[in-house]
Order: structure tokens, then C-alpha cells, then sequence
């Protein structure tokens, strides 16, 4: 019998061994890869091709919701998983948008973890019960669609803003994305005019509201 191929997205090891010591329970589900953080988890998908990613929504370098944009970009059949410490309504909107598979409340028993990656696997998609009914109640209150700022970033830019936002320097930054302080500079000015922001400060202020960081 074919295993299913499961990547474990989360930046807490413990959580980590906790979810792959759940899956490899099991005889049709095998862990081929863990990442730590969003950069890593894209690397990690296009290396290891698995079936399912199983992926927190809060990490560092590139969240859950940045992550799941670009593998469905570049993968629009990928299977995805989405690990969350709370119900918000803006992420699982969407991400449900995106096309992900599912989406589980880190206080879910091991049992529906198990199940959402087989139901994601077969392609169906699992929900959490809190998670399903924040939409049924926000589909029941649908608002128009406003113009999001963020989207007028590109991935660089996007990258370099997390990153800001988790206070690393230029230096840092640059080290991380393989790339010069001066590019990262100029990524910087770029995006604080597309978002129309004049100081590191508000910066910050705007990614954390955004829960691009804790």
C-alpha cells in the first residue's frame, strides 16, 4: 500500500515531533520531511514532493498564508493543511480562498489531524468544527472587497517585510535572502511606499496587526 507523504511545517520542535510521533502511527501515513520556518517549507515542498504539507499559519521568515499563496501558485493541486492557535476569520477566509484542504485548531485530537490529512490526500477538504462555523458565518456576512494593500507587494518585498517585522537588520536580512544590504534597502523604500508607510516603526506596527509576526 502507497503511504501517504506528509511535510510538517511548524517553527516549535516540540510541536513537530508531537505531530509526526501522531502520523507515523499510522500504516498509510509517512513523514518525509519537518521545516522551521516559511522559506524553508517552500524549499522543503519543491524538494521533497509530498503529497501533503501540514503547515502552521504563524511562522518566521514567511508565514503560513505567504507560503500557502506560493506553492498554490506554483502547484495549484498541492495539499495543504493549515495548523492554527486560533479561529480568525480574515486567515481561514482566505486561505479558503487559496484552495487549501483544510484547516485544524492546534487544540484538535490527534485523530482529526489524522483524518484531515487522509481527507486532504483523497481530496476532500476537513475542517475543524470552530473553523467551519466562523465561515458559515462570515460567508453569511460577505463584504465587499476592499483594496489590500499588501497585494501590491511582490514576494521579495514580502519576504524583506516579514523580516523587518521580526527585527532583523539589513545586514540580516541580506544574509538570509542571499541577496545585498543594498538590494534589501532598496526592497524597503519599495514596499513602505506601496503601503504607504514613513517609518520603521509603523512598519512593525502595520505587520503585527496584520499577524504577519506575534
Amino acid at each position: 500500500m502507497e503511504r501517504i507523504k506528509v511535510l510538517i511545517v511548524d517553527d516549535h520542535r516540540v510541536v513537530r515531533d508531537g505531530l509526526s510521533k501522531i502520523l507515523e502511527s499510522c500504516n498509510d501515513i509517512h513523514v518525509i520531511g519537518e521545516a522551521a520556518n516559511g522559506l524553508d517549507a517552500i524549499r522543503k515542498y519543491a524538494e521533497l514532493k509530498p503529497d501533503v504539507i501540514l503547515l502552521d499559519i504563524s511562522m518566521p521568515k514567511l508565514g503560513g498564508l505567504e507560503v500557502s499563496r506560493r506553492i498554490k501558485k506554483e502547484n495549484p493541486s498541492a495539499k495543504i493543511v493549515i495548523l492554527s492557535m486560533h479561529e480568525e476569520e480574515e486567515y481561514s477566509m482566505k486561505l479558503v480562498r487559496l484552495g487549501v484542504s483544510g484547516y485544524l485548531l492546534k487544540d484538535s485530537a490527534a485523530q482529526e489531524v489524522i483524518e484531515a490529512v487522509r481527507s486532504a490526500f483523497a481530496g476532500r477538504a476537513y475542517f475543524s468544527p470552530q473553523i467551519s462555523k466562523t465561515l458559515a458565518e462570515s460567508y453569511r456576512e460577505v463584504a465587499p472587497v476592499q483594496d489590500d494593500p499588501y497585494e501590491r507587494l511582490n514576494d521579495r518585498e514580502r519576504e524583506v517585510l516579514q523580516l523587518i517585522a521580526e527585527g532583523h537588520t539589513n545586514k540580516a536580512i541580506a544574509d538570509i535572502l542571499f541577496i545585498s544590504p543594498k538590494t534589501v534597502d532598496n526592497h524597503r523604500t519599495n514596499l513602505m511606499r506601496k503601503l504607504n508607510i514613513h517609518s520603521a516603526a509603523d512598519l512593525v506596527r502595520w505587520a503585527t496587526k496584520r499577524g504577519l509576526v506575534g
